[in-house]
């Protein structure tokens, strides 16, 4: 029997793992990577926020400093490169790695499962070249791959942005910026760079096909206003529209959920402690609804905190009100107002997270 058990050593899982361990708590903590810090290792741009956030920092470097601050401590266990493929009622996990299938009861199980990619229904859209912004992140900024040569990016929220302009760095061109909406959707400073490059963007318009026999050779972008469309030739085409929590866990025990847009779709519901409809049962991060990295930490913070205290240890009460105050702050940034509303229909009408 573990005390308790986070799924996901991201942003989230990394900082709930931290204030359970400065408490005194051991953890166990499953990552399905080979190593910790999750999205956090492939972005190499620098975060917006505050010092507490580790503003001005890199991803990466925010993954090492996260690492660096729980990975000698004795209470710490690792299990990496381990999927984490069922979980029961009495807080039953099944897990498999190269040694096979195991069975770990804990006592509490926090999900920090973060978020997968939303992708898009076209005509062609299995063809080789088409992948998404984080597969080309992973090819990138992990493994020193480039993705093609030309790239046609669909959707301009801060991910795509950001990969577009990543993608320039590496030396491929970014053909145009494709987004279904009349405004951009990241933050403009991202998109006035790739202005300045020379990237167009093509408004109120949508990818409808990708062209090649064997692999990507052109995409097909329709304008939805007058419907006209062109053809653009490009080697990869890399979708970025959006992420989805990761649930499936929880839905295996009957965790309630409920669909929020504004949180990216199916959100688990939780009280202010991240607990859900399921005692013992804990999530936070991305899993509890799409924000930011930095979120996610302050987020994964709070939630090892309560449940320290559901141990019956003695929290401090100014750290919690500090993670919280930070947490507030962010949400009342630029991009916020979207979580609020979120946060207000998942609680129906009053915060629940």
């Amino acid at each position: 029997m573990k005390r308790v058990v986070i799924v996901g050593g991201g942003p989230a899982g990394l900082m709930a793992a931290k204030s359970l361990l400065d408490n005194d708590v051991p953890v166990l903590l499953i990552d399905h990577f080979n190593y910790l810090g999750g999205q956090l290792v492939k972005q190499t741009h620098k975060f917006f926020g505050s010092k507490d956030q580790y503003a001005k920092y890199r991803g990466f470097e925010i993954a090492n400093n996260l690492v660096k601050d729980i990975k000698d401590h004795p209470k710490l266990e690792l299990m990496l490169s381990t999927h984490v493929v069922a979980l029961y009622d009495d807080h039953l996990l099944g897990v498999y790695n190269d040694e096979g299938y195991h069975d770990i009861f804990a006592e509490r199980i926090i999900l920090a499962t973060g978020a997968s990619e939303k992708f898009l229904a076209f005509e062609n859209n299995d063809l080789p070249g088409v992948m998404g912004a984080g597969a080309i992140q992973t090819l990138m900024n992990v493994h020193g791959v480039l993705p093609g040569q030309e790239v046609v990016m669909i959707g301009s929220g801060n991910i795509g942005l950001i990969v577009s302009y990543q993608l320039i760095q590496a030396g491929v061109k970014v053909k145009a910026i494709v987004e279904a909406s009349d405004s951009i959707g990241g933050y403009l400073v991202h998109a006035s760079k790739l202005r300045r490059l020379g990237v167009p963007f093509m408004m109120n318009s949508t990818i409808t096909k990708a062209n090649g026999s064997e692999f990507v050779e052109s995409v097909e972008i329709i304008n939805l206003k007058d419907q006209s469309s062109e053809i653009i030739d490009c080697d990869t085409c890399c979708i970025a529209v959006g992420l989805s929590p990761s649930i499936q866990l929880a839905s295996m025990v009957d965790a309630e959920f409920k669909y929020v847009r504004e949180l990216g779709g199916d959100v688990v519901i939780t009280t202010e402690s991240y607990e859900s409809t399921v005692k013992g049962l804990y999530v936070c991060g991305d899993a509890a609804g799409i924000e930011e990295a930095s979120s996610a930490m302050m987020e994964g913070a709070i939630c090892g905190l309560h449940v320290a205290k559901s141990f019956g240890r003695s929290i401090q009460t100014e750290l919690l009100e500090s993670y919280e105050s930070q947490l507030n702050e962010l949400r009342a940034g630029p991009f916020g107002h979207k979580t609020t509303i979120g946060l207000s229909k998942l609680s129906g009408g009053a915060y629940v997270k």
